[in-house]
């Protein structure tokens, strides 16, 4: 896996996550989680750097253009 596929990924789970509060009550929680997600990846398309992408790359992931 990619870091790239593996940040896709990554943000899709956590949007998705952040749904569920809407069915058990606690929007707030939801709305929050998804803004902070949003606002995470249009940081990440301006500066080009993301925490998670980070994360991802210290346990060893590798970048789609690294060569082999």
């Amino acid at each position: 896996m990619t870091v790239e596929c593996a940040f896709a990924f990554f943000a899709g789970v956590i949007v998705l996550v952040s749904s569920s509060p809407w069915r058990t009550g606690s929007q707030r929680i939801g709305l929050w989680l998804t803004a902070f997600v949003g606002l995470n990846l249009i940081q990440s398309g301006f500066t080009n750097w993301c925490p998670a992408i980070s994360i991802f790359k210290a346990m060893g992931l590798r970048s789609s253009d690294a060569r082999s």
